[in-house]
Formats: C-alpha cells, sequence, structure tokens
C-alpha cells in the first residue's frame, strides 16, 4: 500500500472522502498494525481495538466499512488483498483453517 505525505493513499480515495478523518485515521493505524499479522493474531488484536473504538465513540455504518474496504483493497498488493480476504470471512462467520 503506497503513503503519500505519511497518510496512506486509501484515505484520499473519493469514496471515503466524506467519513470523519478520526474514523479514517483509526482504520489507518488498525490496518498498518494488523499488517503482517496471521489469522489468530489479527482476530486477537481485533478485539481491543474494537472496544477502543467504541471508548472512543466512533462508529461505523456498513456503508462507511464498505467504502473504506473498497478503498483499501484499491491500494493493496495482491498479497496484502489475500490477507484482507481472509480477515473479512473471518469476521463474517465463513473462515476456515
Amino acid at each position: 500500500m503506497e503513503t503519500t505525505n505519511n497518510r496512506p493513499a486509501w484515505m484520499d480515495d473519493d469514496e471515503v472522502k466524506n467519513i470523519d478523518p478520526k474514523k479514517l485515521d483509526f482504520l489507518g493505524k488498525l490496518f498498518a498494525e494488523g499488517k503482517g499479522k496471521n489469522q489468530k493474531e489479527m482476530m486477537a488484536y481485533l478485539m481491543p481495538m474494537m472496544r477502543k473504538a467504541k471508548q472512543e465513540h466512533l462508529t461505523f455504518t456498513p456503508q462507511e466499512m464498505q467504502a473504506a474496504i473498497n478503498a483499501i483493497k484499491r491500494q493493496s498488493t495482491e498479497e496484502e488483498l489475500k490477507q484482507i480476504d481472509k480477515i473479512l470471512a473471518k469476521a463474517a462467520g465463513g473462515g476456515k483453517k
């Protein structure tokens, strides 16, 4: 994933331009720190991050999440896309080892 001005390129995507910058920063941190984690590590990492989002009153509509995922995918490498798809499948309850 490429970055411009220390900001991931996906954050400049037209699809996410109307999402609160605090939400984008949270998602940017979530993806940056989750990079390279295997599925089990990622799920363990996500739980406290989701609690943190709740504490900070950051809630995401399904449309915001889909827009962010689409924007991130457009800027991802083939390997990153595979990891994203695995995580999303697991989160949706369809993940199998």
